[in-house]
């Protein structure tokens, strides 16, 4: 079995891996809204710091066309890192509804605010990188590699699989990953570091690829010893996964005579930190609620309208939904009504959006407006 304390350099990788890797994202990248191309780079155009940094932290744990339109949306609204900084945080989250993992658009703003104070902007080392709000070593070393240069080990879960077959690592992840960073250390060139780390991406999600790999196609394939030895699409090899807990809970849809919501932010620390909900209750916790209903906002005939289910990364959920339809009342303590036209602009995580639709069928879908629409 391999370990990472194995010598490397007695089977090292022929030297012109990576300047055949090269040559093939010269043809075949991807074109990506934050992406410079390799033939705009040889004419002096660098990366923005700031652009790269903004879709690194987009795309941890989401996928590429997810990232699109929000990246867009993003540097539509704020052009760049002084402008984010001088953003109401509040903004910051509904911007940031709908891609998850909402503890990224709290450091996202942290950081802005950080690097606008910055003299020289975005620290151009992995270490200087590192010290900032939200920056792991991941996220460093592709800044680093991808906007100033630096010959970084990027590694992702693309270039987790393309090293692990490349180099036919049989050690599970996650305990491989120390070697699989040395392997890619040894690949990158001084010359071409950003676009060797962003190919190593590209391969890995064109090529490849988890299931069925397009072996034939790689510009890799005559050193791949996954290939010599075996079925590629065996590996990586994994560690079996431990067992999600199952919680469940309770949300209250309340709704007023004009059609507004009622509405609350979640605290700032915490899971879905800085969000909008509906009051809820029984499931952040893991306290289960008695009977499916306890702690609503106020008295009022609650109706089910149905069962929700959620999955978050360390636990699953069924929220158990209610609806209350209520003439004129003050909102409790801490909430807030919220107009029909304005829900779907609230910054609404993914599970609440669930729980509203299942009792307000269509609520948080934005509507176009007659000025956007064609005409027949």
């Amino acid at each position: 079995m391999a370990t990472a304390s194995r010598s490397i350099i007695a089977d090292a990788a022929p030297p012109d891996v990576a300047a055949r890797l090269l040559a093939w994202y010269d043809a075949h990248h991807r074109d990506l809204p934050w992406r410079v191309p390799p033939a705009e780079l040889k004419r002096g155009v660098r990366p923005d710091p700031y652009h790269v940094w903004l879709s690194e932290i987009m795309l941890q744990q989401t996928t590429v066309e997810a990232v699109k339109p929000y990246f867009r949306d993003f540097l539509a609204k704020w052009p760049d890192v002084q402008a984010l900084a001088a953003a109401p945080a509040e903004d910051v989250m509904r911007a940031w509804a709908g891609l998850g993992y909402y503890s990224r658009a709290r450091n996202l703003k942290a950081c802005a605010n950080l690097v606008a104070t910055l003299p020289d902007g975005f620290p151009d080392t992995e270490d200087g990188l590192r010290a900032l709000p939200g920056i792991g070593a991941y996220t460093a070393a592709a800044i680093a590699a991808i906007a100033f240069g630096r010959p970084a080990a990027v590694v992702d879960g693309n270039v987790e699989r393309v090293t692990a077959r490349l180099f036919d690592i049989r050690t599970p992840l996650p305990e491989a990953k120390p070697e699989i960073r040395e392997r890619v250390a040894e690949l990158v060139p001084a010359d071409r570091p950003g676009d060797f780390a962003q190919a190593m991406m590209d391969l890995g999600a064109t090529i490849c690829t988890p299931k069925r790999p397009r072996c034939m196609l790689c510009p890799l394939r005559a050193d791949c010893r996954a290939i010599l030895s075996g079925d590629p699409e065996l590996l990586p090899l994994k560690a079996p996964k431990a067992d999600r807990p199952k919680r469940r809970g309770v949300a209250y849809v309340a709704v007023r005579a004009d059609g507004a919501v009622l509405m609350r932010t979640r605290p700032e620390k915490g899971l879905l930190g800085g969000m909008t909900e509906v009051p809820s209750s029984g499931w952040d916790g893991g306290r289960a609620a008695p009977n499916g209903r306890d702690d609503p906002p106020f008295p009022a005939d609650w109706r089910r309208a149905g069962t929700i289910a959620h999955v978050f990364t360390h636990f699953s959920l069924d929220l158990d939904v209610f609806r209350a339809d209520v003439g004129p009342a003050e909102a409790p303590p801490g909430h807030r009504w919220v107009a029909a036209r304005d829900v779907a602009g609230e910054a609404l995580p993914t599970v609440m959006k669930k729980a509203i639709e299942a009792a307000i069928p269509g609520a948080t879908r934005k509507q176009r407006t007659t000025a956007n629409r064609g005409t027949i």
